[in-house]
C-alpha cells in the first residue's frame, strides 16, 4: 500500500515511518502545518524534516505554507482547547486527504498519532470525515507507544525537539506550564515561602 504520511514534526515521523516500514508499507511524506508560529520555529521544523528525511530514504510531497493569518481566521477567536485542535486537525487532515486522493495513494495517516498529548479521538473523526470528502481511505493506527522509540531517535539524529506543539495558543501553554514548574521546584509544596507566594507576597529571605 502507499501511503501519505502528514508530518507533524520531524522527531514523530521517526518512529510513525519505522512502524508503518515494519507493516510494508511504502510511505510519502508531506508537510502541512499552517499553525505554527513564529516563521522562524515553522522553518526551523521544516529543515529539520529535510534532513531527517534525507537520512530515512523518505520521499517528500509538496512545500511548507505558512499562512498563520489564515489558520488565525479559522479559529474565529476559538482559542480554548479542544475547540482550537478540531479546527486545526481538521485542516491539516483535510489538506493531506485531498493531497492523497489526488496523486494515487490507497491512503494517509498522520504523525499525530505518535504523541499521548494529541486529541487522538478527534484525530480519528476528523481523518474520517476528511477520507470521505476526498474519496480516500484514513489509516489510523494508535502509536503512542511508540512515543519513547521517537525521543530514542530522534535524539540519536541529534534532531531539533521543539517544547509545544506548534501554535501561538499550544506556546503560550507550555510557557505557563513551565513557569508554573518552576515555581514548585522553588517552592515546594506546603511550605511556608509556597503560602507566601500563593498570596502574592515575596518570599522572606532566609538568614
Amino acid at each position: 500500500m502507499k501511503l501519505l504520511l502528514h508530518i507533524c514534526c520531524a522527531p514523530c515521523s521517526t518512529a510513525a515511518v519505522e512502524a508503518w516500514r515494519q507493516e510494508g508499507v511504502r510511505v510519502t511524506g508531506t508537510f502541512f502545518n499552517p499553525n505554527i508560529h513564529p516563521f522562524a520555529e515553522h522553518s526551523l521544523r521544516w529543515q529539520t524534516l529535510l534532513s531527517c528525511a534525507g537520512a530515512m530514504g523518505l520521499p517528500l510531497m509538496g512545500g511548507p505554507e505558512y499562512d498563520i493569518t489564515g489558520w488565525l481566521r479559522r479559529l474565529k477567536g476559538g482559542g480554548q482547547r479542544p475547540e482550537r485542535c478540531r479546527i486545526c486537525i481538521s485542516q491539516r487532515l483535510g489538506h493531506t486527504a485531498r493531497l492523497a486522493a489526488g496523486s494515487g495513494f490507497g491512503a494517509f495517516s498522520t504523525t499525530l498519532l505518535v504523541s499521548p498529548y494529541q486529541e487522538h479521538e478527534i484525530i480519528r473523526e476528523e481523518g474520517e470525515k476528511a477520507a470521505e470528502a476526498a474519496g480516500v481511505r484514513f489509516a489510523y493506527r494508535d502509536l503512542r507507544a511508540r512515543y519513547r522509540r521517537s525521543i530514542e531517535l530522534s535524539r540519536e539524529a541529534g534532531l531539533y525537539r521543539q517544547k509545544y506543539c506548534g501554535c501561538i495558543y499550544s506556546d503560550a501553554e507550555a510557557a505557563a506550564g513551565r513557569r508554573q514548574r518552576a515555581g514548585e521546584r522553588a517552592f515546594p509544596p506546603g511550605s511556608s515561602d509556597a503560602a507566601e507566594a500563593a498570596a502574592g507576597r515575596r518570599p522572606k529571605r532566609q538568614a
